[in-house]
C-alpha cells in the first residue's frame, strides 16, 4: 500500500501491526503515513510520567470513558476495546519513551507488554494496531551492542 507521503509502510496490515521502537524524528512522518492510511493517530507524551499520569494521559489521548480504572488491568481491557472510536485502525506515537524506560523501568516494561497483546488482540479482528515508541539513538546503539554479544 502506498500512501500519499510516499510511504510503502503496509500500516493497513494488521499482521504487521505491533510495538516498533523509533526515534523521534520517524514520528511526524510515522503520524502523516498513519493518517493517509485512514487510521485513528494518538500523540502521547511519556517524558516525566510516573504509573499514574502514564494512565492519565494515554485515557486521556484515546478518549477512555470516566470509568476507566487507572491501573494496567483497566488500560489492557480499555485498549481491546476502544469501541467509542472508529475501527479503521489505530497507531500510537509515543514520544519521550527513553525518559519512561530510563525513570520508570518496570512500568515501561508493563507498558509494552500490554501494548503487544493489544496489538495481537486487534489483528485478530483483522485491525491494525500499532505503537511506535521514540526511544534516544543511544538506546538503539546499547541494543545493537548487546546482539552482538
Amino acid at each position: 500500500m502506498s500512501s500519499d507521503s510516499g510511504w510503502e509502510l503496509g500500516l493497513a496490515d494488521a499482521d504487521n501491526a505491533g510495538v516498533y521502537f523509533v526515534t523521534m524524528e520517524d514520528l511526524d512522518t510515522l503520524g502523516v503515513a498513519a493518517r493517509d492510511a485512514g487510521l485513528q493517530v494518538r500523540r502521547i507524551d511519556l517524558g516525566g510520567a510516573d504509573k499514574h499520569q502514564l494512565l492519565l494521559r494515554i485515557s486521556t489521548a484515546l478518549d477512555f470513558p470516566n470509568t476507566f480504572g487507572r491501573n494496567w488491568d483497566a488500560l489492557s481491557d480499555s485498549l481491546r476495546d476502544l469501541s467509542w472510536l472508529p475501527k479503521a485502525g489505530f497507531a500510537l506515537l509515543f514520544e519521550n519513551g527513553g525518559a519512561l524506560h530510563q525513570a520508570e523501568g518496570e512500568d515501561f516494561d508493563s507498558l509494552l507488554e500490554i501494548l503487544e497483546e493489544s496489538a495481537q488482540d486487534w489483528a485478530e479482528r483483522e485491525v491494525p494496531f500499532w505503537s511506535f515508541i521514540a526511544l534516544p539513538e543511544s538506546v538503539f546503539d546499547e541494543i545493537d551492542q548487546q546482539a552482538s554479544e
